[in-house]
């Protein structure tokens, strides 16, 4: 365990450059991070976790590392993003081909968000520019919210834990799928549905 620095995200890069795991405080609460283009990497999440058929969750240091990720950016995706990034928004939009279906789970799409927290947009932009974030918890257990936690729901690992403070909320990212002409929210976080309204009809989408 290592207290988050400049070396931490060093060897955070190393970590997943090699193709293993390590655990940091996301803008939420504590995530996974691999390498969301590599297969092997995600299968070590969901052996991990204890848990498979779930789409694995990316951040983005930047907007234009999210594009890597989306094959099409509807109108729905381009207006949340331009009002709730960076926050704790995700948005499920269309993958590009190439991205794994480790990380779809099959579905086609991808969820990605921009976190509206420096130091955790310093780690992912030190391994890359997108990182996983699927919570750090066994399955069915509740998400880390210290990196104490993280060691002691994974005592055999991962092998590096950036320690980044306590989690800053209790709520998890809003999910919301922007696919379609009327976007459907999948999970109601720290951006409420109230705010998704306001957003959307505000420039005329049908929510």
């Amino acid at each position: 365990m290592y207290p988050d620095s400049p070396e931490a995200r060093e060897r955070a890069a190393r970590v997943t450059a090699g193709g293993d795991l390590f655990a940091f405080r996301t803008d939420t609460f504590y995530g996974v991070g691999a390498d969301p283009f590599n297969p092997a990497a995600l299968e070590l999440i969901n052996a991990l976790k204890g848990r498979d058929g779930k789409p694995i969750l990316v951040l983005a240091a930047d907007a234009a590392d999210a594009a890597r990720l989306v094959e099409e950016r509807t109108r729905a995706f381009d207006i949340l993003a331009a009002r709730h990034w960076p926050g704790a928004l995700t948005l499920v939009a269309d993958a590009r081909a190439g991205v794994p279906e480790l990380l779809t789970a099959g579905t086609g799409t991808v969820g990605v968000r921009l976190p509206d927290d420096a130091e955790a947009r310093a780690i992912v932009r030190a391994c890359g520019g997108l990182l996983t974030a699927t919570s750090a918890n066994p399955a069915g257990r509740p998400p880390a919210r210290t990196a104490a936690e993280v060691a002691g729901y994974f005592p055999d690992g991962p092998g590096l834990v950036i320690d980044g403070g306590a989690t800053r909320t209790e709520l998890p990212s809003t999910v919301i799928d922007v696919t379609g002409p009327r976007p459907r929210l999948i999970r109601e976080g720290v951006v409420t549905r109230a705010e998704l309204g306001e957003t959307l009809r505000a420039a005329g989408v049908e929510f």
